[in-house]
């Protein structure tokens, strides 16, 4: 698998990352074996680009994923975050950008991950509690320290990420950006282009939503979160279910996946674009690697950008309470 620059920095990575928010739960129960032989098949097929969190398990997916790369030689892109706060049993608690924490939080997250520094730090969110200067300003103090490479932000607005990274360079944002979620083109991606920062793409199947495999009246595992975000209620999934049917066309006709339509659709929206999926499945591991191959002409964008327009999905992407902490 060919390699391309991270921004402006000196990473090199794949084209596409490997998240691993879901070997923590979430959409399933945690299943630790089947996590490291998928990881491991992420390695065995080309991705060096690994991203994790602190709040994913509370800890447990930090702690997989070096279990998993342990035993590798290569030189891996690792980018974990801090400031997204979970409870014991994995609900959400708010957030924490406080600079007098920052420094704790990094040092927990390289005890986990058995590194004495980590390639991309982010802040999980903006604390809207905390001037953006002050939280950068303790992340700065942790590159001056070698503890950090690059500084990164998630689900910040273009003027936040001004502000960040005046403070200091921010090399990455992190934002859920997919066919279905596509705000970010108005102003963020703009901001990135122009200021040579990657954007790490998360969710880019749209929680599998854009894979084609729920339907309606879907019945979702009891420890799946996924009933909890407006787009996937009844009411809206059901109208939601509609948009697929342009995307499940194209795919029939090409051999493919709808999932692999949509990442290809993901890949040529620029080279400062990185989709990052999460699966615990090789065989979904395998269809989103072959998105590599597929090649989509002039008309099929313009379809998919008709078919999915900015703003036509039903329902926020997140619990209607926490939508500020995604507006940056």
């Amino acid at each position: 698998m060919e390699r391309k620059q991270f921004g402006t920095t000196d990473l090199s990575v794949s084209p596409f990352g490997f998240g691993s928010s879901l070997l923590s739960g979430g959409y399933g129960k945690r299943d630790d074996v089947r996590s490291l032989e998928t990881i491991h098949e992420a390695v065995k097929r080309g991705i060096n680009f690994f991203d994790t969190a602190d709040a994913y398990g509370n800890g447990h997916s930090e702690e997989l994923l070096a279990e998993a790369l342990k035993k590798y030689d290569e030189n891996f892109v690792i980018g974990t975050k801090f400031g997204n706060q979970r409870s014991d049993d994995g609900s959400y608690n708010g957030v924490d950008g406080r600079p007098d924490k920052v420094a704790g939080y990094c040092e927990a997250s390289l005890k986990r991950l058995g590194c004495d520094s980590v390639d991309i730090y982010y802040l999980h969110r903006v604390d809207p509690e905390v001037p953006i200067e002050e939280t950068v300003g303790a992340m700065a103090r942790l590159v001056e320290a070698g503890k950090v490479r690059f500084l990164g932000l998630c689900e910040a607005s273009a003027d936040t990420l001004r502000r960040a990274h005046a403070v200091h360079p921010i090399s990455a944002l992190q934002t859920e950006y997919s066919l279905w979620t596509r705000d970010v083109e108005v102003t963020t991606l703009p901001a990135c282009r122009e200021l040579g920062i990657a954007f790490v793409a998360y969710a880019p199947l749209g929680r599998g939503f854009l894979s084609g495999a729920i339907r309606k009246n879907q019945r979702f595992n009891d420890n799946d979160r996924r009933p909890n975000f407006p787009r996937f209620s009844s009411e809206n999934l059901a109208k939601n279910l509609e948009l697929l049917e342009p995307l499940e066309v194209m795919a029939a006709d090409k051999n493919v996946s709808p999932a692999e339509i949509a990442l290809a659709w993901l890949l040529v929206q620029g080279d400062e674009v990185t989709p990052v999926f999460g699966t615990m499945k090789i065989d979904h591991l395998a269809s989103n690697i072959a998105a590599l191959e597929v090649s989509l002409s002039a008309d099929d964008i313009a379809t998919l950008d008709v078919a999915f327009a900015p703003g036509v999905a039903v329902g926020n992407r997140y619990p209607d309470k926490r939508m500020h902490l995604v507006a940056g």
